[in-house]
C-alpha cells in the first residue's frame, strides 16, 4: 500500500516537515502488526501561510538567501526565501512573515498603527535582481494591517499627501492619502500572491474585524484602522483602477496583496493551497497513492475554506483516493474526509511543547492507520 503523507504545519507546535516525519512513523507502528507493506511518500504541504517557502523547496530542491530589510517597526531584520532553478527560469518563493512576521515582535511592543509592510516589497526587489522571472509569494503570519502600502511604495509606488509629500510608514497615515503615483514597472516579473484566507479587505469579514486584535488591534483603534484601509482602497480604485475592496482574500495578510498589486500589475491573487499544489505536483503525487493522510492543527468548520487540508481532500475524492487526517484538535469533520482522529480530545494542552505535541500525533495516527487497516480487512474479507 503506498500512503501519501501531505499535512500541513501544526500551527505553533510542528512544521509541516516535522509533522510529516511524526505522522510517518505512527503510521509505521500501526503497520508493523499487519501483513500489509506500506510504502510512504512524505510531502510537507503549505497553503501560503509560514513554511510555504520551505515547502516549495523541499518538494523541488531549491536554495536559501538572506536579505537584510526593514522590520515590523523600522528595525532592520535578517530575512531569508528560497529559489528554485527550473526550466522555464528562475522561480522565487517569500514567505512575507519573514519580513513582517506577527512572532518577530512581542506582544507588548506590538503597534498595529505603525506596523509596516515595507520589508516584503524589498525581498521582492532582492529575488528580481538575482534574476527571478517568477514570484509566489504567501502572505498568511504578518504582524501588519497597513493594506500592503509599506510594500508598495519599497516596490516604487508614491503615497502622496495633499502637499505633495511622502506619507510615512504606517496604516493611520493611510488617511491622509490625496494620491497615487506608480512608477513604471519595467521588470518582466509574474507574481502569484498565495492567500490562506478569502477574507476581503474591509468590513465584518475583513483584514481589521477578524484578524486585527491578535495583531494588536484595539478597540479604539479599529475604526481609525478601518478608514484609514476604507480611502486606501478608494483612492487604488480612483488613481490606479484597482478594485480591491470586496476582491477575494484581499484581506489576506493585512491587506498585502493590495499594495503589491498597486506596485506590480501583473501580481494576483490566488488560493495558496491551489497554488501550491500545483507547484509541488500534489495531484500526481495523489494519484500515485492508494491512501491519503493529512494533517493540521485544528479541523474545524473554518478547514473547507480553501485550507490546505480541503484542498488536499478535494483532489483526492477527486482521484478516488481515501483521504484521513491527523488534527491537534477536532471540532468538526468536512464530508470529504474518510475518517479523523485528534492528538487530544480536551480544549487545551496540545500545544504545550514539541516533544509531548509530537508523541500525541505519532499516537493518533497510529490510532487512524490501526482503524483503517482493520476497516479495511473487514470490507476485503482479507
Amino acid at each position: 500500500m503506498r500512503v501519501l503523507v501531505v499535512p500541513q504545519e501544526f500551527k505553533g507546535t510542528l512544521t509541516a516537515a516535522q509533522a510529516a516525519d511524526t505522522i510517518a512513523r505512527g503510521l509505521r507502528r500501526a503497520a508493523v502488526d499487519t501483513d500489509v507493506p506500506v510504502d510512504l511518500d512524505l510531502l510537507p504541504f503549505a497553503d501560503g501561510g509560514p513554511g510555504t517557502a520551505s515547502t516549495i523547496s523541499q518538494a523541488l530542491g531549491g536554495r536559501t538567501v538572506r536579505a537584510r530589510v526593514e522590520g515590523l517597526l523600522g528595525a532592520p531584520v535578517d530575512a531569508s526565501y528560497v529559489l528554485v532553478d527550473r526550466a522555464e527560469g528562475l522561480l522565487a518563493i517569500i514567505d512575507s512573515a519573514e519580513a513582517c512576521g506577527l512572532v518577530l515582535i512581542p506582544e507588548a511592543l506590538r503597534d498595529p498603527l505603525a506596523a509596516s509592510s515595507a520589508g516584503v516589497g524589498t525581498l521582492v526587489l532582492d529575488a528580481i535582481n538575482r534574476g527571478a522571472q517568477q514570484i509566489v509569494l504567501g502572505v498568511g503570519g504578518t504582524g501588519t494591517n497597513d493594506g500592503g502600502a509599506g510594500a508598495a511604495q519599497t516596490l516604487g509606488v508614491r503615497l502622496l499627501d495633499a502637499r505633495g509629500e511622502s506619507l510615512p510608514r504606517g496604516a493611520v497615515h493611510l488617511a491622509r492619502l490625496a494620491r497615487i503615483e506608480r512608477v513604471g514597472w519595467p521588470a518582466p516579473i509574474d507574481v502569484r500572491i498565495a492567500v490562506d484566507v478569502r477574507n476581503p479587505l474591509l468590513g465584518v469579514e475583513g483584514a481589521t474585524a477578524v484578524y486585527g486584535a491578535q495583531k494588536g488591534v484595539s478597540d479604539w483603534q479599529a475604526p481609525a484602522l478601518e478608514a484609514a484601509l476604507t480611502w486606501w482602497a478608494e483612492r487604488l480604485r480612483g488613481d490606479l483602477s484597482l478594485d480591491v475592496a470586496s476582491m477575494p482574500g484581499a484581506g489576506a495578510g493585512g491587506g498585502l496583496a493590495c499594495g503589491l498589486m498597486a506596485a506590480i500589475p501583473s501580481a494576483r491573487i490566488e488560493p495558496g493551497a491551489v497554488l501550491v499544489g500545483e507547484v509541488v505536483g500534489l495531484r500526481a503525487r495523489i494519484e500515485a497513492a492508494d491512501l491519503v493522510v493529512t494533517g493540521e492543527g485544528m479541523l474545524d468548520t473554518q478547514t473547507a475554506y480553501g485550507k490546505a487540508v480541503a484542498h488536499v481532500a478535494t483532489l483526492a475524492a477527486a482521484a478516488g483516493r481515501p483521504c484521513l487526517v491527523v488534527a491537534g484538535r477536532i471540532e468538526a469533520r468536512p464530508p470529504s474526509i474518510a475518517d479523523a482522529e485528534a492528538a487530544t480530545p480536551g480544549p487545551a494542552g496540545f500545544e504545550s511543547n514539541l516533544h509531548g505535541s509530537a508523541l500525541a500525533v505519532e499516537a493518533a495516527a497510529e490510532r487512524l492507520f490501526r482503524r483503517w487497516l482493520s476497516r479495511s480487512e473487514a470490507v476485503t474479507g482479507s
